[in-house]
């Protein structure tokens, strides 16, 4: 232990602050196209799971809002999980966050549809999509799609 210096003062310590938890549900996809003659493309919008929504029908709203397309559920590919914090109606918090991400199937639309909340949406070769994301995880889901398309 090292003594105290004549004349200094103790150093001060912050309490520790605990930051309420919030649960937070979202659900987002993998779209895909592909005819003969085109490589699978594909597309990785996600949001929040609205208050009675299903998770199935939120992956394919939001792949509508974010990336203007059309689309339908194949199957789940992977619930992922993580935690942040953030501000609730001004409180910070911290978000204990599950993405439930979907392969979905692309039925009609265009990409220059999107909404105000991407600045761009579009569509990657399958196999340039896993390393332009951002997060491991994202780009684990998108490995596993690749591999379900086949």
């Amino acid at each position: 232990m090292t003594p105290r210096k004549p004349g200094g003062s103790t150093p001060k310590r912050s309490p520790t602050i605990k930051l309420p938890i919030k649960e937070q549900i979202s659900a987002g996809g993998v779209v895909f196209r592909g005819d003969k003659g085109r490589q699978n493309r594909w597309q990785l919008p996600k949001g929040l799971v609205d208050a009675g929504e299903n998770p199935e029908i939120a992956a394919v709203r939001e792949a509508r809002e974010e990336g203007g397309v059309s689309s339908e559920v194949v199957q789940l590919i992977e619930t992922i999980e993580y935690w942040y914090a953030g501000l609730d109606h001004g409180i910070r918090v911290r978000f204990h966050k599950r993405v439930h991400f979907y392969l979905l199937r692309y039925i009609s639309g265009d990409t220059k549809e999107h909404d105000w909340e991407v600045n761009e949406a579009r569509w990657v070769p399958i196999d340039d999509a896993t390393s332009q994301l951002a997060f491991d995880n994202e780009r684990r889901v998108m490995q596993q799609a690749r591999d379900l398309i086949g």
